[in-house]
């Protein structure tokens, strides 16, 4: 029984060292920059930072180019096939919308369209927390509250986000973008 002991103590030790030594390389596997030359394109285009175009991509769709969720939301950064258009129209990005949700699968394409839209929003709010909060739940759905006053327009008491949904995902979003900012600071 104490040989047991010894053997597991001995191997939580071999396996805290590992992960001690081997943690930032660890930590890359879960934050990846998957599809970087393309994020390091439109973040220059928009003026996004890179490292908050992947908490995005990360969140939403975890790298799966041809994620679509249970409300039709398509690609990396999960775009609405309106909300594509929308942009897409706005900002002259070419979009053959016969085949949106192709065109939506497309890491380029995608990513352009999504990084397009959240630096819109953020220049609308002036605020990342705002920004992402409307990149969720809506333009409309985030006017609403702020006209309400039931959050500001300067994102300081953005945790008064009264859908859980995109109170998680806003806090989800910051919490990744710190670790990309950590991670990756070269």
């Amino acid at each position: 029984m104490k040989s047991k002991k010894r053997i597991i103590i001995i191997l939580l030790l071999v396996f805290i060292v590992f992960v001690f030594l081997f943690k930032d390389n660890l930590l890359k596997m879960l934050y990846p920059k998957t599809y970087q030359e393309t994020v390091v394109l439109y973040q220059e285009k928009y003026g996004i930072e890179g490292n908050l175009i992947f908490a995005v991509i990360k969140a939403e769709s975890n790298f799966d180019k041809d994620a679509i969720s249970n409300r039709n939301a398509i690609g990396l950064m999960q775009l609405m096939e309106e909300t594509a258009k929308d942009v897409a129209r706005k900002n002259d990005i070419e979009l053959d919308t016969e085949n949106i949700k192709e065109e939506l699968c497309d890491v380029n394409k995608n990513i352009q369209i999504g990084t397009c839209y959240l630096s819109t929003l953020i220049e609308r709010y002036q605020n990342k927390e705002v920004a992402l909060a409307a990149y969720n739940a809506g333009i409309g759905t985030v006017d609403g509250w702020i006209e309400k006053g039931i959050i500001r327009k300067d994102g300081t008491d953005i945790e008064k986000i009264p859908y859980k949904e995109t109170n998680n995902y806003v806090r989800k979003i910051l919490r990744d973008y710190k670790i990309y900012e950590d991670l990756y600071k070269n």
